[in-house]
């Protein structure tokens, strides 16, 4: 999967923090710390990420050149690894300039200080060098009062340097949550068409999700799609209609001539996309009275499904705020395909969830099935439609919430897609098991004020999404 990365590589800031009044005292010191930043830094060297390491930052001169050092480099993100106890004066010239998230890590260079040969030292001075040098604990009350105090919102890593999983999976999650905000920040969501009238609950503010989630929302034309189905070749529809079957399963009873209609469609989708740069669309519209916009509407699920698996996810019914739903889980390599509840199975307390039109097909459990509808059901139109389940295992499912005051907040939960029957009828269509049960998560999701679409992804990833809020400024609620 691929959330069609911004063009502009993730940047990282670092920077560790010491005093220099120490150096002299305790000789050795700095060395040794020196080589735990460079620790720090090497682990934090990822494909497409810059990390820009200022090294030991010791006076509060040192601090200001650093802030403005973060500002010109334009990071995303910064991590602040504290070494030994320093100053709160040369943490704050550095976060105030930069303006950007920023990571305290409070990383020890052992489990614990060895206490014998420690004690063994015999002198004092070389005794407190060594203790200084697993002192990373002390300065961080410190400098989380001067943060608070200032108002500057920060997060904390706390472990050991070496053989502690849990704090660099931590470390991890946040590279991965500014690596989606990265990508939101750039992302140019297109919105083709209207809202499918009488649906109050999706209808947004298009403003506050370009300051949110930052981006560009491109406001698109129908008959733009219609126009470049016109200029596709026989040949690029040949060619799509044999990648057709590659990628679906398509069943007999679909005929020629819709497989060239949705192959028409898809190639033009491909041409628009291009275009307008799009790294994800909404769209609705039903062509009444235009023969063109309502055969490109019509036949534009196939196509729409290519998009999504290729990390471009599209949204019907002009659901906008599932569309940057289904592209944060994407980004974060779950997937992220449309769903809404379909019915709810009390025997086996799961609630079947699915919809009409695009699905995800990189997490399709198995191959997804093409199947010829004779009538959209709430739309205008006929033709072919896809049939998924998602990917039996662990599940998120996330929706971006419109609250009473406008703001934005993510509701996420985790759950189980369990294998069982589902409804064939040329939808995607799965079975999800919460850990509350069908009956308490219903209610305690509706409570939250979600619209009725959500997005699903594979693997439990909410402690990632909730990382995303923070970074993002947005509240987070998971129903467990």
């Amino acid at each position: 999967m691929s959330c069609g990365a911004a063009s502009i590589d993730l940047k990282i800031g670092l920077f560790s923090i010491g005093l220099d009044a120490y150096w002299p005292q305790f000789p050795g010191l700095k060395e040794q710390l020196l080589k735990h930043s460079q620790r720090v830094a090497e682990r934090l060297g990822r494909p497409r990420v810059q990390v820009v390491d200022l090294g030991l930052i010791d006076t509060p001169e040192k601090a200001f050149a650093a802030g403005h050092q973060f500002r010109q480099a334009d990071v995303d993100l910064i991590f602040l690894h504290v070494t030994t106890y320093a100053l709160s004066s040369t943490v704050l010239p550095v976060v105030r300039r930069a303006r950007v998230p920023v990571i305290i890590l409070n990383l020890s260079p052992a489990a614990a200080i060895d206490y014998e040969k420690f004690n063994r030292l015999g002198d004092p001075t070389k005794m407190t060098g060594e203790w200084l040098a697993h002192c990373q604990a002390c300065s961080v009350p410190e400098i989380a009062n001067v943060f608070s105090r200032c108002g500057i919102p920060f997060f904390q890593v706390t472990g050991m340097l070496e053989n502690d999983s849990t704090a660099w999976n931590e470390v991890q999650e946040w590279v991965d949550a500014a690596r989606v905000a990265h990508t939101m920040e750039h992302n140019r969501l297109g919105v083709m068409g209207h809202y499918y009238g009488g649906m109050l609950d999706i209808y947004s503010d298009l403003t506050q999700h370009c300051a949110y989630f930052g981006g560009h929302v491109e406001i698109l034309e129908v008959d733009e799609l219609a126009s470049l189905r016109r200029e596709v070749t026989d040949a690029a529809i040949r060619q799509r209609v044999e990648d057709f079957h590659d990628v679906f399963d398509v069943q007999p009873d679909c005929s020629k001539e819709e497989l060239e209609r949705a192959s028409r469609t898809s190639v033009a989708l491909d041409r628009f996309v291009e275009i307008h740069h799009l790294g994800s669309l909404a769209y609705y519209y039903q062509g009444t009275g235009n023969a063109e916009n309502e055969d490109a509407i019509s036949s534009i699920i196939l196509g729409t499904s290519l998009l999504t698996a290729r990390g471009i996810p599209v949204a019907g019914e002009y659901e906008i705020k599932n569309a940057q739903a289904m592209k944060i889980l994407d980004c974060f390599g779950a997937g992220g395909s449309f769903t809404e509840y379909y019915a709810v199975d009390y025997n086996d307390d799961v609630i079947l969830m699915g919809h009409d039109g695009p699905g995800h097909l990189a997490i399709a459990e198995g191959k997804t099935k093409v199947r010829p509808l004779q009538t959209y059901h709430g739309k205008v139109g006929r033709g072919l439609s896809v049939e998924m389940s998602l990917r039996h295992g662990p599940v998120t499912v996330l929706s971006v919430v419109q609250k009473v005051d406008g703001k934005l907040e993510l509701l996420m939960a985790e759950g189980e897609c369990v294998p069982g029957p589902v409804l064939e009828i040329g939808n995607t269509n799965s079975r999800f098991r919460f850990s509350v049960g069908a009956r308490r998560f219903m209610n305690e999701w509706n409570m939250q004020g979600p619209a009725h679409h959500c997005a699903v992804g594979v693997g439990h990833i909410a402690s990632k999404l909730k990382r995303l809020g923070a970074l993002l400024h947005m509240n987070c609620v998971q129903v467990f």
